[in-house]
């Protein structure tokens, strides 16, 4: 199966998302350090990492099929 590049940028940020929860074990925001700590900015990424997380959900099925 190939992937395409929605597929590509979907996982992509779904593991900068867990990198992200990840780092919050030690209280370092990925997103927070790398927008400069601009909130809206912040919560747009956050939803289209969390869009992008649904998405993946959806695509694990595809996946499997190989």
């Amino acid at each position: 199966m190939k992937l395409t590049w929605l597929d590509i940028t979907a996982l992509v940020l779904v593991i900068v998302g867990g990198l992200n929860w990840g780092l919050a074990v030690f209280n370092f925001n990925l997103v927070n350090q790398l927008l400069g700590g601009v909130p809206t900015l912040e919560t747009i990424v956050y939803g289209v990492v969390g869009v992008a997380a649904i998405y993946v959900a959806m695509l694990v099925p595809k996946l499997s099929k190989g």
